[in-house]
Protein backbone atom coordinates (compact mmCIF):
# COMPACT_ATOMS: atom_id res chain seq x y z
CA UNK A 1 0.00 0.00 0.00
CA UNK A 2 1.76 3.38 -1.09
CA UNK A 3 1.26 6.44 0.88
CA UNK A 4 1.20 9.79 0.17
CA UNK A 5 1.86 12.21 2.96
CA UNK A 6 1.30 16.06 2.35
CA UNK A 7 2.72 18.17 5.37
CA UNK A 8 1.82 22.09 5.30
CA UNK A 9 4.41 23.76 7.71
CA UNK A 10 5.63 27.36 8.43
CA UNK A 11 7.69 27.15 11.16
CA UNK A 12 10.03 25.00 13.25
CA UNK A 13 12.33 23.11 10.62
CA UNK A 14 13.80 20.93 13.75
CA UNK A 15 10.60 19.93 15.09
CA UNK A 16 9.39 19.25 11.09
CA UNK A 17 12.87 17.08 10.75
CA UNK A 18 11.36 14.82 13.66
CA UNK A 19 8.12 14.53 12.45
CA UNK A 20 9.59 13.95 8.81
CA UNK A 21 11.72 10.77 10.72
CA UNK A 22 8.89 9.05 12.28
CA UNK A 23 6.98 9.18 8.96
CA UNK A 24 9.15 7.43 7.48
CA UNK A 25 8.48 4.16 5.30
CA UNK A 26 9.79 2.10 2.09
CA UNK A 27 6.31 2.69 0.95
CA UNK A 28 5.59 6.42 1.37
CA UNK A 29 6.49 9.77 -0.18
CA UNK A 30 6.54 13.01 2.00
CA UNK A 31 5.44 16.18 0.43
CA UNK A 32 5.98 19.46 2.30
CA UNK A 33 4.22 23.17 1.79
CA UNK A 34 6.35 25.50 3.44
CA UNK A 35 4.53 29.28 3.78
CA UNK A 36 5.93 31.41 1.28
CA UNK A 37 6.04 33.73 4.76
CA UNK A 38 8.58 31.30 5.75
CA UNK A 39 12.78 31.25 4.58
CA UNK A 40 12.53 28.36 2.31
CA UNK A 41 16.41 27.96 2.76
CA UNK A 42 15.72 26.66 6.41
CA UNK A 43 14.28 23.46 5.02
CA UNK A 44 15.88 23.11 1.45
CA UNK A 45 17.90 20.42 3.33
CA UNK A 46 15.10 18.17 3.93
CA UNK A 47 14.89 17.48 0.73
CA UNK A 48 18.34 15.57 1.28
CA UNK A 49 16.01 12.85 2.91
CA UNK A 50 14.74 9.86 1.08
CA UNK A 51 11.24 10.19 -0.33
CA UNK A 52 11.02 14.00 0.78
CA UNK A 53 10.07 16.87 -1.21
CA UNK A 54 9.34 20.05 -0.79
CA UNK A 55 6.55 21.60 -2.80
CA UNK A 56 7.72 24.20 -5.47
CA UNK A 57 4.57 26.42 -5.62
CA UNK A 58 4.45 27.46 -2.46
CA UNK A 59 1.59 30.15 -1.07
CA UNK A 60 1.55 32.65 1.62
CA UNK A 61 -1.19 31.40 4.23
CA UNK A 62 -2.95 33.46 6.34
CA UNK A 63 -4.63 32.27 9.60
CA UNK A 64 -8.04 31.76 8.49
CA UNK A 65 -8.63 32.25 4.85
CA UNK A 66 -8.91 30.81 1.91
CA UNK A 67 -5.11 30.65 1.26
CA UNK A 68 -4.98 27.31 3.56
CA UNK A 69 -7.07 25.85 0.73
CA UNK A 70 -5.31 27.09 -1.58
CA UNK A 71 -1.90 25.87 -0.50
CA UNK A 72 -3.46 22.30 -0.01
CA UNK A 73 -5.24 22.37 -3.38
CA UNK A 74 -1.98 23.48 -5.47
CA UNK A 75 -0.03 21.07 -3.28
CA UNK A 76 -2.02 18.11 -3.90
CA UNK A 77 -1.86 19.47 -7.96
CA UNK A 78 2.23 19.37 -7.67
CA UNK A 79 1.54 15.77 -6.24
CA UNK A 80 -0.79 14.20 -9.37
CA UNK A 81 1.48 15.93 -11.58
CA UNK A 82 4.19 13.61 -10.66
CA UNK A 83 2.05 10.38 -11.90
CA UNK A 84 3.00 8.49 -9.19
CA UNK A 85 0.16 5.90 -7.64
CA UNK A 86 -0.88 6.01 -4.03
CA UNK A 87 -3.41 4.18 -2.45
CA UNK A 88 -4.26 6.70 0.34
CA UNK A 89 -3.22 10.41 0.77
CA UNK A 90 -2.33 11.69 4.78
CA UNK A 91 -2.72 15.58 5.02
CA UNK A 92 -0.75 17.06 8.53
CA UNK A 93 0.64 19.84 9.65
CA UNK A 94 4.08 20.49 10.56
CA UNK A 95 2.82 20.56 14.32
CA UNK A 96 1.65 17.11 14.68
CA UNK A 97 3.38 13.87 15.55
CA UNK A 98 3.03 10.20 15.36
CA UNK A 99 2.08 8.32 18.05
CA UNK A 100 2.68 4.93 16.23
CA UNK A 101 5.45 3.87 14.00
CA UNK A 102 5.08 4.05 10.59
CA UNK A 103 4.41 0.55 9.72
CA UNK A 104 1.42 0.80 12.15
CA UNK A 105 -0.09 3.18 9.92
CA UNK A 106 0.11 1.29 6.56
CA UNK A 107 -0.90 -2.12 8.43
CA UNK A 108 -4.17 -0.40 9.96
CA UNK A 109 -4.82 0.97 6.27
CA UNK A 110 -4.15 -1.90 4.46
CA UNK A 111 -6.75 -3.43 6.78
CA UNK A 112 -9.02 -0.74 6.67
CA UNK A 113 -8.83 -0.03 2.84
CA UNK A 114 -10.87 2.45 0.94
CA UNK A 115 -12.03 4.00 4.43
CA UNK A 116 -11.99 7.98 4.19
CA UNK A 117 -10.76 8.97 8.07
CA UNK A 118 -12.11 12.28 8.14
CA UNK A 119 -13.61 13.85 11.45
CA UNK A 120 -16.84 16.04 11.18
CA UNK A 121 -19.86 17.69 12.76
CA UNK A 122 -23.16 19.18 10.98
CA UNK A 123 -23.26 22.71 10.84
CA UNK A 124 -26.92 23.31 11.04
CA UNK A 125 -27.02 21.15 14.23
CA UNK A 126 -24.04 20.29 15.83
CA UNK A 127 -21.57 22.88 15.11
CA UNK A 128 -24.02 26.43 14.65
CA UNK A 129 -21.29 28.55 15.66
CA UNK A 130 -19.57 27.71 12.64
CA UNK A 131 -22.60 29.18 10.55
CA UNK A 132 -21.35 32.12 10.39
CA UNK A 133 -18.29 31.25 8.04
CA UNK A 134 -20.28 30.36 5.48
CA UNK A 135 -23.22 33.28 5.61
CA UNK A 136 -21.29 35.81 6.29
CA UNK A 137 -18.88 37.06 4.13
CA UNK A 138 -15.66 37.74 5.10
CA UNK A 139 -12.35 39.41 3.34
CA UNK A 140 -9.81 38.42 5.44
CA UNK A 141 -7.71 37.72 2.18
CA UNK A 142 -7.52 40.80 1.32
CA UNK A 143 -4.39 43.12 1.97
CA UNK A 144 -5.92 46.46 2.35
CA UNK A 145 -6.65 48.92 5.30
CA UNK A 146 -10.73 49.33 6.46
CA UNK A 147 -11.17 45.64 5.50
CA UNK A 148 -13.21 44.80 8.27
CA UNK A 149 -15.44 47.50 8.53
CA UNK A 150 -16.36 47.11 4.68
CA UNK A 151 -16.78 43.31 5.49
CA UNK A 152 -19.00 44.99 8.68
CA UNK A 153 -21.17 46.98 5.87
CA UNK A 154 -21.30 44.62 3.52
CA UNK A 155 -22.78 42.31 5.80
CA UNK A 156 -25.02 44.62 7.35
CA UNK A 157 -26.63 45.61 3.89
CA UNK A 158 -26.80 41.88 2.22
CA UNK A 159 -28.48 38.81 3.41
CA UNK A 160 -27.16 35.75 4.82
CA UNK A 161 -24.98 33.29 2.47
CA UNK A 162 -26.43 29.94 1.36
CA UNK A 163 -23.97 27.19 0.82
CA UNK A 164 -24.07 26.58 -3.03
CA UNK A 165 -25.46 23.55 -4.86
CA UNK A 166 -27.70 22.66 -2.29
CA UNK A 167 -24.61 20.59 -0.21
CA UNK A 168 -24.69 19.91 3.69
CA UNK A 169 -21.87 21.23 5.26
CA UNK A 170 -19.82 19.38 7.77
CA UNK A 171 -16.48 20.21 9.53
CA UNK A 172 -14.37 20.47 12.42
CA UNK A 173 -10.76 19.84 11.55
CA UNK A 174 -8.71 19.87 8.22
CA UNK A 175 -6.84 16.87 9.04
CA UNK A 176 -7.87 13.98 7.39
CA UNK A 177 -6.82 10.21 6.20
CA UNK A 178 -8.34 9.24 3.12
CA UNK A 179 -7.87 6.96 -0.06
CA UNK A 180 -6.19 8.48 -2.82
CA UNK A 181 -9.87 8.05 -4.95
CA UNK A 182 -11.63 10.34 -2.84
CA UNK A 183 -8.64 13.18 -3.09
CA UNK A 184 -9.03 12.77 -7.02
CA UNK A 185 -13.16 13.32 -6.79
CA UNK A 186 -12.50 16.07 -4.92
CA UNK A 187 -9.74 17.45 -7.25
CA UNK A 188 -12.19 16.54 -10.25
CA UNK A 189 -15.13 18.31 -8.37
CA UNK A 190 -13.33 21.79 -6.98
CA UNK A 191 -11.85 22.41 -10.78
CA UNK A 192 -15.60 21.44 -12.14
CA UNK A 193 -17.09 23.87 -10.10
CA UNK A 194 -16.26 27.52 -10.15
CA UNK A 195 -19.57 28.97 -8.11
CA UNK A 196 -18.11 26.40 -5.16
CA UNK A 197 -14.77 28.02 -5.65
CA UNK A 198 -15.73 31.76 -5.38
CA UNK A 199 -18.22 30.54 -2.80
CA UNK A 200 -15.28 29.48 -0.51
CA UNK A 201 -13.17 32.63 -1.17
CA UNK A 202 -15.08 34.68 1.14
CA UNK A 203 -15.88 32.41 4.07
CA UNK A 204 -13.98 31.98 7.33
CA UNK A 205 -11.54 29.15 7.89
CA UNK A 206 -12.96 27.02 5.06
CA UNK A 207 -9.93 24.58 5.56
CA UNK A 208 -11.93 22.97 8.18
CA UNK A 209 -14.84 22.16 6.44
CA UNK A 210 -14.89 22.42 2.10
CA UNK A 211 -12.97 19.12 2.12
CA UNK A 212 -15.19 17.33 4.35
CA UNK A 213 -18.43 18.53 2.63
CA UNK A 214 -17.66 17.75 -1.16
CA UNK A 215 -16.72 14.03 -0.18
CA UNK A 216 -19.95 13.98 2.50
CA UNK A 217 -22.11 15.44 -0.67
CA UNK A 218 -20.75 12.80 -3.12
CA UNK A 219 -21.02 9.13 -3.42
CA UNK A 220 -18.13 8.60 -1.65
CA UNK A 221 -20.34 9.79 1.43
CA UNK A 222 -20.88 5.89 2.60
CA UNK A 223 -16.81 5.75 2.73
CA UNK A 224 -16.77 8.25 5.69
CA UNK A 225 -16.13 7.79 8.92
CA UNK A 226 -15.88 10.53 11.65
CA UNK A 227 -12.60 9.35 13.00
CA UNK A 228 -9.45 11.34 11.87
CA UNK A 229 -7.18 9.11 13.90
CA UNK A 230 -6.01 11.95 15.55
CA UNK A 231 -5.79 13.31 19.00
CA UNK A 232 -6.57 16.43 19.42
CA UNK A 233 -7.39 18.71 22.53
CA UNK A 234 -10.54 21.66 22.33
CA UNK A 235 -10.98 21.82 25.72
CA UNK A 236 -9.49 25.27 26.24
CA UNK A 237 -12.76 26.42 23.88
CA UNK A 238 -11.52 29.10 21.38
CA UNK A 239 -10.98 28.11 17.61
CA UNK A 240 -7.92 26.68 18.27
CA UNK A 241 -6.66 22.99 20.28
CA UNK A 242 -4.47 23.14 23.24
CA UNK A 243 -0.82 22.95 22.22
CA UNK A 244 0.18 19.23 24.40
CA UNK A 245 2.59 19.49 26.69
CA UNK A 246 4.06 17.15 29.48
CA UNK A 247 0.86 17.47 31.53
CA UNK A 248 -1.01 15.81 28.63
CA UNK A 249 1.29 12.75 28.01
CA UNK A 250 -0.62 9.89 29.53
CA UNK A 251 -4.33 11.23 27.88
CA UNK A 252 -1.85 11.60 24.42
CA UNK A 253 -0.73 7.98 23.96
CA UNK A 254 -3.61 6.20 26.30
CA UNK A 255 -5.59 7.65 23.25
CA UNK A 256 -4.86 4.88 20.70
CA UNK A 257 -4.56 7.57 18.04
CA UNK A 258 -1.54 7.09 15.07
CA UNK A 259 -1.14 11.32 15.79
CA UNK A 260 -1.41 14.08 17.74
CA UNK A 261 -1.17 17.88 17.43
CA UNK A 262 -0.17 20.54 18.13
CA UNK A 263 3.02 20.33 20.08
CA UNK A 264 6.05 23.20 20.05
CA UNK A 265 9.37 21.54 20.10
CA UNK A 266 10.68 24.95 21.93
CA UNK A 267 8.04 24.84 24.88
CA UNK A 268 8.39 21.52 25.57
CA UNK A 269 10.76 19.06 24.19
CA UNK A 270 10.22 15.93 26.70
CA UNK A 271 6.78 15.44 25.68
CA UNK A 272 8.31 14.19 22.22
CA UNK A 273 10.74 12.12 24.48
CA UNK A 274 7.88 10.77 26.48
CA UNK A 275 6.06 9.68 22.88
CA UNK A 276 8.95 8.02 21.62
CA UNK A 277 9.31 5.61 24.73
CA UNK A 278 5.52 4.22 24.31
CA UNK A 279 5.16 4.41 20.54
CA UNK A 280 2.94 1.55 19.40
CA UNK A 281 5.20 -0.70 17.16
Amino acid sequence: MKLVHLILAHTAPVQLERLIEKLAHPDADIYIHIDKKATIADYQHLEGVKNVRLIKKRTKVGWGTYSMVEATICSIKEIQQTAKQYQYFNLLSGQDYALTSSSALHNFLDENSGIAYMNYLHMDTEWKEALPRIESYHFHNWSISGKYMFQFMVNLVLPKRKFPLGFTPIGRSQWFTIPMECIEYIMEFWKANASLRQFIKWTWAPDEFIFQTILYNSPYKGRMVNKDLRYIDWSAGGVSPKTLIMEDAEAIVASGEFYARKFDLKRDPKIFDYIDNHIKP
